[in-house]
């Protein structure tokens, strides 16, 4: 059969792209069109994203698009980051530039949301961790800081949703982003007006919450004249970043639990499939996450801080002259002691500090451990922490869903990352298996396929990548065992005791 054509926009927190994937009935082969960086600004002393030069730049990847592959496209799919949002006004205006997570607005009102409604019931009403920068710990920032931008709103839409109002004029949530909000009800499966009411936030901004595979509308005609595309159907894939990459997991046991996942890249997601939301006392005590997935599956999980780590070492270390790609810094780590110094990943102090190697520094000084100094030390002391934490959050998702993961799954960008993926497979004692790397744009495309008619199901889109990937395998290291057996008893103190300085305590 001629190839057919399906477009993906993915952004990410450090670049954006737009893609091509060409499919020829059993598997798609990708063409990247225009890659382009995804920079904050600081704004008034506030964190923003730079959203208008983004779409200035998908509509440039567009145009190639257009220039490359013509009538051959079948339609376009959009996947970002989570949590972050755009206000638009009645007529159709940007309310105030939006907001980076990580912006400091959110200090301290986490504690104070919890402390007037209770940490039982917001997460009886959302089945989602508690982390600091959540949607609804931003609405809550913003109603105080600018409530006349709050109250001219007419619709809130999640980053994802507002390039699809850029493209199509439509203004609709997709359910894998809407569950990420901590205001989207795990049993209801709509927004938790409740909650909503009971922190007095506006609840007539929320708009129409639409499955994966969901036709958003058409292109606009100005977009059109732009782009010289014709008038195409957007597709609404898991718009969630971490829901198209899932989807992308290259297994042929879909709906089973004996398999865990981790979406690597500047975030660690870790987790596993399921059915429907896992709640319950123990649940909330281990502070997972339930996002949704595709076919209105359950992604049971924990937000691990991840490669942010790394890449924010690396900027310092390029700001100090010491400028190393992130392959040479993986080879200084390598040739470094091992184990030598361990850090909590979610510690607070590490979300967003001005110079990451000193955050660290700090945290082994308070530790009493050895103070890492070479770059080579401190990118081996996040990587390793990093591994263990990922051994504490796979007991902690065994034991809530009763089942054994036999493998992990490592997808997405930090697959390509050797020295992380077999100091995974020895802090966890299980086999590790990297890839696809770019598995978030190839689920947010094959769901576009399916949306076609070209691909029936879930577990046909997992087969067609299992049987077109070929996975990096790491497995543990038998001589390696009790060394990391103690490794991990140490850093089990670490992690103790949780309080306001564990970001996802």
């Amino acid at each position: 059969m001629p190839e057919q054509i399906y477009l993906g926009i993915d952004l990410g927190a450090e670049s954006g792209r737009v893609m091509a994937g060409l499919w020829n009935g059993s598997e798609m082969r990708l063409d990247e069109l225009h890659r382009f960086p995804n920079v904050t600004v600081d704004l008034g002393g506030s964190l923003r994203w730079d959203l208008l030069r983004l779409w200035s730049d998908i509509q440039h990847g567009l145009a190639l698009a257009a220039r490359r592959y013509g009538n051959a496209i079948i339609s376009i799919g959009v996947d970002t980051w989570a949590l972050d949002y755009v206000l638009l006004s009645k007529s159709g205006e940007m309310l105030g530039q939006p907001h980076c997570y990580r912006d400091h607005r959110t200090q301290g009102v986490m504690e104070e949301v919890l402390r007037s409604v209770g940490r039982e019931e917001v997460f009886a009403q959302s089945g989602l961790q508690f982390l600091p920068f959540n949607t609804l710990y931003q609405l809550v920032a913003h109603q105080r800081q600018s409530p006349e931008t709050l109250a001219a709103a007419e619709t809130l839409l999640m980053i994802p949703d507002f390039i699809n109002w850029c493209l199509s004029g439509a203004k609709t949530v997709e359910f894998t982003n809407a569950t990420t909000t901590q205001f989207f009800h795990p049993t209801k499966r709509d927004w938790s007006l409740d909650l909503l009411h009971r922190l007095g936030l506006p609840t007539k901004i929320f708009p129409e919450i639409i499955l994966p595979g969901s036709i958003v509308g058409s292109l606009r005609q100005s977009v059109i004249d732009r782009t010289g595309l014709r008038r195409l159907p957007i597709i609404a894939p898991a718009t969630h970043d971490t829901g198209s990459a899932v989807a992308a997991v290259p297994t042929l046991n879909t709906g089973r639990t004996n398999w865990a996942y981790i979406s690597s890249g500047t975030w660690s997601l870790m987790g596993v499939e399921t059915p429907s939301a896992v709640l319950g006392p123990k649940a909330l005590e281990f502070n997972v996450t339930n996002e949704g997935g595709v076919d209105g599956t359950y992604r049971v999980l924990k937000n691990i801080m991840g490669l942010w780590l790394v890449q924010r070492c690396k900027h310092s270390f390029d700001a100090r002259g010491l400028t190393h790609d992130y392959g040479q810094l993986v080879t200084l780590a390598e040739q470094a002691q091992p184990l030598r110094s361990l850090i909590d990943p979610d510690d607070r102090r590490f979300l967003s500090p001005a110079d990451m190697p000193n955050a660290i520094q700090e945290f082994c000084r308070e530790t009493g451990q050895p103070v890492p100094t070479t770059e080579g030390q401190l990118v081996r002391c996040c990587l390793e922490s990093l591994a263990l934490k990922y051994a504490v959050v796979l007991d902690q998702l065994e034991q809530l869903t009763g089942e054994r993961a036999e493998v992990i799954h490592i997808v997405g960008g930090g697959s390509r990352n050797i020295l992380l993926n077999l100091l995974a497979a020895n802090a966890c004692q299980r086999p590790v298996l990297a890839g696809p790397v770019e598995a978030t744009v190839l689920g947010n495309l094959l769901v576009q396929a399916r949306a076609a008619g070209e691909v029936a199901s879930l577990a046909e889109i997992r087969e067609s990548i299992y049987h077109s990937v070929v996975p990096a395998s790491s497995e543990p290291v038998p001589a390696e065992t009790a060394m990391w057996q103690q490794a991990r008893q140490r850093f089990a103190k670490l992690l103790q005791p949780a309080g306001p300085d564990k970001v996802f305590a």
